[in-house]
């Protein structure tokens, strides 16, 4: 099943699902306060009349929390010149990071501005200390997110918090796909390209801490609830592991692809 937040003709947006035979509005403005409402309830009992949407909004603006995992993929790490972790090694961003799937990314000038291409874990249940098995029933489904990054602010100390949230700077959606019609585990392809040319490809099934691993640790030590998102890192290809190092200028099309799920179309735009 997949879920949305749409943007019908009227320009009202509306949390929305897709049970097979197209989209039906459900009763909450965004997938956010649909989750905080109902999450957990049937969405049988929930679903209204069809929608027709002229376009996709960002489908959760409201996370508690949003935590992020870096080189979880064996490419990636060897790339940035690292030994495989024993540990996730995580960082957070704050809600007003995110952006929809077609917005415009603004950055001042002057910034070296790089790409992650990344599976985002949406929580649907309440969890404190799960184990694996908990934390994967606990899994309300899957989007594509993009976990764009400042590297020249990233560098600056060994903490990577500052390059890494900048507002309305993480491109998520457009949908979110139910675990029913997506397995990470068994393996779905993550690609990003930049002006049609592909930068990254990666597969899921190479991540060292898979999904269910990433949510049961960080349950270990904060809570997670409904509508909190969890990202689960980028494979090799990053602008900064090139040689000479690439990234994005003014203008520049950042298109990220997770099979099964959907495509992020964003364009840069660098202004003072």
């Amino acid at each position: 099943m997949r879920f949305a937040t749409v943007t019908p003709a009227d320009g009202i947006a509306t949390a929305a699902v897709d049970p097979g035979d197209g989209w039906r509005r459900l009763p909450a403005p965004h997938l956010s306060a649909y989750l905080d409402e109902f999450a957990g309830r049937p969405v049988s009992d929930l679903i209204g009349e069809p929608v027709r949407p002229a376009g996709m909004a960002l489908p959760l603006p409201a996370p508690r929390k949003v935590i992020c995992c870096g080189l979880n993929y064996a490419d990636h790490i060897l790339e940035m010149g690292r030994e495989l972790p024993t540990h996730p090694t995580l960082f957070a961003k704050y809600a007003d990071t995110l952006t929809g799937p077609t917005d415009d990314i603004a950055l001042p000038p002057g910034l070296n501005v790089d790409w992650e291409a990344e599976l985002a874990v949406v929580v649907g249940a309440e969890i404190r200390g799960a184990d694996p098995a908990e934390a994967a029933a606990a899994i309300w489904g899957y989007t594509v997110a993009n976990d764009v990054s400042v590297r020249d602010w990233q560098k600056r100390t060994l903490q990577w918090f500052q390059g890494k949230a900048w507002d309305r700077t993480t491109p998520i959606g457009p949908v979110v796909v139910t675990p029913d019609e997506l397995d990470p585990a068994a393996g779905v392809e993550v690609v990003c390209r930049v002006d049609g040319v592909q930068r990254q490809r990666g597969n899921t099934s190479s991540l060292v801490f898979d999904a269910a691993a990433l949510v049961a640790y960080v349950s270990t030590f904060t809570r997670l609830r409904p509508g909190d998102l969890v990202l689960t890192g980028t494979p090799s290809g990053v602008g900064m592991g090139m040689t000479p190092p690439a990234y994005l200028a003014d203008g520049a099309v950042l298109e990220t692809e997770i099979t099964g799920i959907g495509v992020l179309r964003n364009r840069i735009v660098v202004k003072d």
